[in-house]
């Protein structure tokens, strides 16, 4: 599960943007302090940081700026959400280093849109910077041929599924919901349970190798470690 740290001196604000996010399938914590906030990001690494500015402790600049400087955290994504909405605020936060900027108040919706394009952004880096092949147990992809083996043996997928599969082998053990799958794929406007019919063709498919697809109830699907 991919977890997100909130870092938000309104409560009733970050209770409702937790509210939205746990729905979606991520972990999320909560930290009204800016320096319990960044005591929280130094040692749980989160996937992702969202963040006030005006905070008690230490404001959001600050944190964002230490979130750049230290290699630990440095690629982490970082959307802040802030009533500053004046432009010297936004531009100051994005030299810093935030990747996004949303000023109070905000649609959750809207919210929790803007942080999968985040995660998936972030998902698209990683994978680029690990290459073209990719191996979990006994199964290979190579994303730029297409193609997927099981213990050397070729396996015929549709576009579809081999995108379904790669979106699990990019992080192995991290759940992915079936909204981030369609969203990837680019199919958000299908209905979710076709992601659970692309599910079981892939496991047929895989054979014994099929294992390595592990529903999260209620959640969604990962590629098992």
């Amino acid at each position: 599960m991919r977890h997100i740290i909130v870092v938000e001196d309104e409560r009733d604000l970050a209770d409702l943007v937790a509210l939205h996010l746990e729905r979606e399938g991520y972990g999320v914590t909560i930290h009204e302090n800016g320096s319990e906030g960044w005591e929280a990001i130094q040692s749980q690494r989160p996937d992702l940081v969202v963040l006030d500015l005006m905070l008690p402790g230490m404001d959001g600049f600050e944190i964002c700026r230490r979130m750049r400087r230290a290699d630990e955290t440095a690629d982490t994504p970082i959307l802040m959400m802030t009533a500053r909405g004046e432009d010297i605020d936004i531009v100051t936060g994005l030299e810093l280093g935030a990747d996004d900027y949303c000023v109070k108040p905000v649609s959750p919706r809207i919210l929790v849109a803007r942080i999968r394009a985040l995660l998936r952004r972030e998902a698209g880096a990683a994978e680029a910077a690990a290459g073209e092949r990719k191996r979990v147990g006994p199964i290979e992809l190579d994303t730029s041929r297409f193609e997927v083996r099981v213990d050397k043996r070729p396996i015929d997928l549709t576009y579809t599924e081999f995108k379904v599969l790669e979106i699990l082998a990019r992080r192995p053990g991290h759940v992915r919901t079936r909204a981030d799958i369609l969203d990837a794929i680019g199919d958000g406007n299908v209905l979710e349970r076709t992601v659970d019919v692309h599910m079981a063709s892939l496991r047929k498919k895989l054979g014994d190798a099929g294992t390595y697809l592990e529903t999260v109830r209620g959640i969604g699907y990962r590629m098992k470690e």
